[in-house]
């Protein structure tokens, strides 16, 4: 396999208007598509972002059923000059930093919460260069 990225990221949330809101609202992700009670689709630069309703999704036939239960974590990149001013944005708007790292290369990143609890990151460009 020549893999070029990971294109869709998948998590869990019952609650699609908390994830419209956050996601789309809040951080500002265009939506791809929304089928209520079932899921809502985002755009995340190059990547998508799904959100499924557990309880619909254990129960499909195609594509297979999928669902599960905890703290999910995933990083958005952002270029390196905007990593502040975005983290910022975050907690101008209410979003609590619950966690700031320094990695080996000196460039740091952030960690938050989204309203179902899973674990985001704010990481800039280069990280893992």
């Amino acid at each position: 396999m020549k893999i070029k990225q990971i294109k869709e990221t998948c998590i869990y949330m019952q609650d699609l208007d908390q994830a419209h809101n956050f996601y789309h609202g809040l951080l500002g992700l265009p939506i791809i598509s929304r089928v209520e009670g079932k899921h809502i689709f985002f755009r995340a630069g190059t990547s998508v972002l799904l959100c499924f309703n557990p309880e619909d999704s254990r129960n499909k036939k195609s594509p297979p059923p999928h669902f599960a239960k905890g703290k999910y974590h995933f990083a958005f990149e952002v270029a390196e000059a905007d990593y502040l001013v975005e983290k910022q944005k975050l907690i101008s708007n209410g979003v609590k930093i619950t966690d700031e790292v320094e990695w080996r290369n000196g460039l740091k990143s952030c960690y938050f919460e989204d309203p179902a609890g899973n674990v985001l990151e704010i990481v800039p460009a280069g990280v893992w260069d």
